[in-house]
């Protein structure tokens, strides 16, 4: 079955193909309940805490998940693919890069 995750701590979801996650915590959580899903849209900035510390980032996960897969804990799937819809632009690059030069060399 093909799952597709949503990470964003503001955003309603583009439709209901779609299961949401709001923070670094809950995505890492779904995957290790369900794996990694065939297809993740990312957000970039995902808050702040009580204290205004900043909370994970998606990039923060998409590293956690590389790291995952280095480790033959959970596997990219061989559909695997994603986008990003942050608004944070250098935040957004360096998803796409990290994860793209990642999944182009395995």
């Amino acid at each position: 079955m093909d799952i597709k995750l949503y990470l964003d701590d503001l955003r309603p979801l583009p439709d209901n193909s779609y299961i949401l996650v709001r923070s670094y915590e809950e995505a890492t959580k779904f995957v290790n309940k369900y794996g990694i899903p065939s297809f993740i849209s990312f957000d970039h900035d995902l808050g702040v805490d009580k204290n205004e510390k900043l909370l994970p980032t998606g990039y923060d996960f998409a590293k956690w998940l590389v790291e995952m897969d280095m480790d033959k804990i959970y596997l990219f799937p061989e559909n695997f693919s994603f986008k990003v819809h942050s608004a944070n632009p250098v935040g957004k690059i360096n998803i796409e890069t990290y994860l793209n030069n990642y999944l182009n060399k395995r």
